[in-house]
């Protein structure tokens, strides 16, 4: 009965490799993109454009947004970079394990090829999620900084209208 578990669990797992490793190639792309549209936003914001809770509170009229809806759309505007940032390296981690499964089956059974190929595809997997997860982190961190920079310039903005 164990044997037959631990050969299905083994069997489950093998199954995700595949789909782990088009996710951790979609997520570096995914890096790549969030990296080029954050150079974008740079440049905007040095023209003096490229403030999207800003520009949202402009265009929702002279009440503006509410202090809960800035918030909401700071969340949205943030979710994309901050989840991959978290989840690409776990994925890196899920790449890396299973094929350690077959690589040392491969050593015990004296298969060197084997052992390198398996060996080859997990350090390669991890090593792009981290460059992703790293990418996205740190967009994801200067962008947090930029919302909480745009909500406090609308804060005073509200306050000098007021006074």
């Amino acid at each position: 009965m164990s044997s037959v578990l631990e050969t299905t669990m083994y069997t489950v797992a093998q199954l995700f490799l595949l789909p782990t490793l088009l996710l951790i190639a979609t997520l570096f792309l995914y890096a790549f993109w969030v990296l080029g549209e954050f150079a974008m936003l740079a440049l905007r914001r040095r023209s003096g454009a490229g403030r999207p809770l800003v520009a949202a509170h402009r265009a929702a009229g002279p009440a503006g947004l509410s202090d809960d809806e800035l918030d909401l759309k700071a969340h949205k505007l943030m979710e994309g970079p901050r989840i991959a940032s978290r989840v690409t390296p776990l994925l890196g981690l899920v790449a890396t394990m299973i094929p350690m499964g077959p690589a040392l089956k491969g050593l015990s059974d004296g298969n060197l090829a084997q052992v390198s190929s398996n060996l080859t595809v997990a350090f390669s997997a991890v090593i792009l999620a981290l460059i992703a997860a790293a990418i996205t982190f740190w967009v994801a961190n200067v962008r947090r900084r930029w919302l909480a920079e745009e909500m406090l310039e609308i804060a005073r903005s509200r306050s000098q209208g007021a006074a």
